[in-house]
């Protein structure tokens, strides 16, 4: 699969199943309608989606100049923390917002939030890659 294709479809994969398993968790936790739930989770995936774009192209760039091929677990947790941790950045200002809360509350929301991603994010990577191969950034050069 091309590059740009693997992405892309990566990308979209990630954050369907990844609205599909967070919405109802904010309609029960903050007492907020289906709607207003659901309209939350897809801005925070069109988020999250344009911010996956961009650091898999950096994460990737970087793993080309690595020695050392493959994706070993200390890869995909260095992934999944640098994923997570560039996207609280965008995340909880608009958690705060939407959901009415202080900043430290949506802080602490959005960490519970990367507690879950950040196991999620490897599962997911890891399935990814075993559907689809290794992208040629991790793969032994012939």
């Amino acid at each position: 699969m091309q590059r740009t294709t693997r992405k892309i479809i990566q990308a979209i994969l990630y954050e369907v199943i990844a609205v599909l398993l967070v919405t109802p968790f904010v309609v029960l936790i903050f007492d907020k309608s289906i709607g207003m739930s659901s309209l939350l989770a897809i801005v925070m995936s069109l988020i999250a989606v344009s911010w996956n774009y961009i650091f898999n192209s950096m994460f990737e760039y970087w793993e080309t100049k690595q020695t050392q091929k493959g994706r070993s677990i200390r890869r995909r947790f260095l992934h999944a923390i640098g994923f997570e941790g560039g996207l609280v950045i965008f995340t909880v200002p608009l958690i705060a917002y939407w959901l009415e809360l202080s900043l430290w509350a949506a802080l602490i929301m959005d960490i519970g939030l990367l507690i879950f991603f950040f196991f999620y994010a490897i599962a997911f990577h890891w399935s990814f890659d075993k559907l689809f191969g290794l992208p040629e950034s991790a793969q032994w050069s012939k």
